[in-house]
């Protein structure tokens, strides 16, 4: 499929501005949407104007240098983004940037969305890590985002918000829609007591249904153990390798998922009696305990 007319894709932009407003994932002029005409044009929304309230003459064409070619506005002040992206990308024919605010929240506290929790979000984009943070509108958040792009579909921004890129608009504003979705039930189900999360077993399968689904993906999911940074040949998922299972409990993924986990106390069988068991912390673990346990109390 060839890309849109202009008129077309000014016509998607306005109305997929008006969902991403609709949603709340944009706020006043935040956020801004591109997409890829031909080789050597770019249309573009334009700078300081809400994407609830756009019309079609506003739109910008710019050529992949970010130089203007068409339209009375000036294009948006997060243009360099965009143009790395189709830069790094020859796949990559749309990009949508917002702050859904469930997603956002993740990216400012500094917490991925790439543990093996949602089947659907393994076959469509696999994991969303984060690029670490650049001051927007300059070049520090087009070479942060390089580093992930060629691998991912959709990352997100350190506390600045979300990225997505696809062969088309309307495919690029549904991962965004992916994206929040994600968060929104990760967010639950720690509050509810941590996620369960898929096996590595599990994860292998449904990377294989993608072919079959017609899903395209940008890079495999890694099967053992994460890429070198730099390495943008895989996606890393955080499921643990639990064989013959194809769930396991949130406790056992905090083994691999970092500093944002729960501590897992660790039971040392001294072959006693029965099922007596000695459990033994660190510091540190049982310091945590204890602070999750005031909390809980209060």
């Amino acid at each position: 499929m060839g890309p849109p007319s202009e008129s077309q894709a000014r016509l998607d932009l306005v109305e997929v501005g008006r969902r991403l407003y609709a949603r709340g994932y944009v706020a006043s002029n935040d956020g801004n949407i591109s997409v890829r005409l031909e080789p050597g044009r770019i249309l573009t929304t334009p700078r300081s104007v809400s994407k609830g309230f756009m019309t079609p003459e506003m739109m910008v064409v710019v050529d992949p240098e970010g130089r203007k070619l068409a339209g009375d506005r000036e294009p948006s002040t997060e243009l360099l983004m965009h143009l790395e992206v189709y830069r790094q990308r020859q796949d990559a024919n749309a990009v949508v940037h917002a702050h859904p605010p469930l997603a956002t929240g993740f990216a400012v506290a500094g917490i991925p969305l790439d543990r093996a929790v949602l089947a659907e979000v393994i076959t469509t984009l696999g994991s969303v890590p984060i690029a670490e943070y650049g001051t927007p509108s300059t070049r520090e958040l087009p070479d942060a985002v390089r580093r992930y792009i060629k691998a991912h579909d959709g990352l997100l921004l350190a506390n600045h918000g979300a990225l997505t890129v696809a062969h088309e608009l309307y495919a690029a504003y549904y991962k965004m829609e992916t994206i929040e979705h994600f968060a929104k039930i990760s967010l639950v189900a720690r509050l509810l007591g941590g996620e369960r999360l898929l096996t590595q077993e599990e994860v292998r399968r449904l990377q294989g249904l993608r072919g079959s689904y017609g899903i395209a993906s940008p890079a495999p999911i890694c099967a053992d153990e994460p890429p070198a940074e730099g390495d943008a040949s895989c996606q890393v998922v955080r499921a643990p390798d639990v064989p013959g299972r194809r769930l396991v409990a949130e406790s056992m993924g905090s083994l691999l998922s970092g500093s944002d986990s729960r501590p897992v106390p660790r039971h040392v069988s001294e072959g006693g009696s029965g099922d007596e068991t000695e459990i033994r912390l660190t510091y540190r673990e049982l310091t945590a305990l204890i602070e999750d346990a005031v909390r809980n109390l209060r």
